[in-house]
């Protein structure tokens, strides 16, 4: 399958899933509306899907890295969908808590795999990576528009129709999964990756990652109802701020890649962090409907390393692919989620202007820790009829980097590697 059609089909599968990351937000108004729940209890809600993914889907990469699992990636796209599908029926706070905690569960089991098949899809290019993470994106910035055009009409009642889109995302990551067992299919043979984890550098990834999620998660909490509270605002405004939080990482994700492709990623992370301390400022105290000029520019600028640190942390780690994305994108992104009961406490005791002005040191800090990364040397991908690192035996064996492109020299029999892939 050429290169452009699988990255398309796994970019609307990637939206699919994502849809149920920003549908947890956005069903918040809904539930502060018909079900009278404070700031605090509707930040519990987002802490259960953050909770368990930032526990769970770490564990999922650990275990992909000993054993290729593809059918977590319509698994998990099912189970999420579910689980916010059925958050809505019942009254009941700790069955709301329970539904959307099973939807992390998904989400959290489809990302680490998505990553490593993404990786081998793009063949390296930064650009192919960044439309793969734009579908995520883009599922983020559809799921105010969806979650307010089934649950505005007819209540949360409705809450099940938005099972939609995991059925559909399920479907459509088949045939690239198909594809790549059978161009694989085509040799046998080993790799051994000769590369060695800096781990240190993986560490400081990780925080800045950290920073970036607790000013995301936060404003994608709260924004909605921060727009709401402003003068002239109202529900339609708090939708549209939303939107624009989300559709702004969509031009950010695409940019990344491509300015990666010319830069090296960590200059691009690092500018782009650091465009984003005014960009969050301005969200807080600049008004009128500026606010949405810097919504725009502040989702761009945390967007625009969001694909790169996927692939940093993968040739930091590229004895442990599926680890590194598990982290980069499930634990550290899923700890933003804990601490937004603290901004919906402090929200609650004073405002929420004051809860949401600390957020502005976050992208600071991540650009403080950028300054210290260094840029690993990424070998050229070739294409994975002949250059695809191991997985399957070789994986587990040499403690090579299943699916992924190591950081480092990776050296290949020259027959064929549908052994060490027999399970993709």
């Amino acid at each position: 399958m050429p290169r452009n059609r699988s990255i398309t089909l796994l970019a609307v599968g990637h939206a699919c899933v994502d849809v149920y990351q920003g549908a947890v937000a956005s069903l918040v108004p809904f539930f502060v509306a018909e079900r009278a729940y404070s700031y605090a209890a509707v930040s519990g809600i987002v802490l259960a899907a953050s909770v368990l993914s930032s526990v769970v889907q770490p564990v999922f990469g650990v275990l992909t890295d000993r054993w290729p699992m593809p059918w977590l990636m319509p698994a998990g796209t099912i189970v999420g969908g579910v689980g916010i599908a059925l958050s809505g029926l019942s009254g009941s706070y700790a069955l709301t808590l329970a539904f959307v905690a099973v939807s992390g569960i998904g989400v959290a089991a489809y990302h680490p795999e998505s990553a490593r098949v993404a990786r081998i899809a793009s063949e390296g290019s930064h650009s192919a990576m960044g439309w793969f993470s734009l579908g995520g994106t883009l599922g983020f910035a559809t799921a105010p528009l969806l979650v307010t055009a089934v649950v505005a009409t007819g209540g949360l009642r409705l809450s099940p129709l938005l099972v939609v889109p995991a059925l559909a995302g399920s479907v459509l990551c088949l045939p690239v999964l198909r594809a790549l067992r059978k161009t694989v299919g085509a040799g046998s043979g080993k790799a051994v990756a000769t590369a060695t984890d800096d781990k240190a550098a993986f560490v400081r990834l990780s925080l800045a990652v950290i920073c970036r999620s607790i000013v995301f998660v936060g404003l994608s909490t709260f924004i909605a109802l921060y727009v709401q509270q402003r003068p002239g605002g109202s529900e339609a405004a708090g939708t549209a701020a939303l939107f624009v939080l989300y559709i702004g990482g969509a031009v950010g994700s695409v940019v990344g890649g491509a300015l990666a492709d010319r830069w090296d990623r960590v200059t691009v992370a690092r500018w782009s962090y650091l465009v984003s301390v005014p960009a969050v400022a301005g969200i807080v105290f600049v008004p009128g409907p500026a606010i949405f000029v810097c919504l725009a520019l502040t989702s761009a600028g945390l967007y625009i390393p969001f694909s790169l640190q996927v692939t940093l942390g993968q040739d930091y780690l590229p004895t442990r692919v599926g680890t590194a994305g598990g982290i980069t994108l499930g634990l550290t992104v899923s700890i933003g989620g804990l601490a937004s009961p603290v901004v919906g406490a402090v929200a609650d005791a004073t405002s929420l202007r004051t809860a949401l002005a600390p957020l502005i040191l976050m992208p600071l800090l991540s650009w403080l820790l950028f300054r210290t990364l260094p840029e690993p040397g990424t070998p050229k991908a070739a294409r994975p009829t002949t250059t695809a690192t191991a997985t399957g035996k070789a994986g587990s064996e040499t403690g090579g980097a299943p699916y992924g492109e190591p950081a480092g020299e990776v050296r290949l029999d020259p027959q064929v590697v549908a052994d060490d892939r027999s399970d993709l």
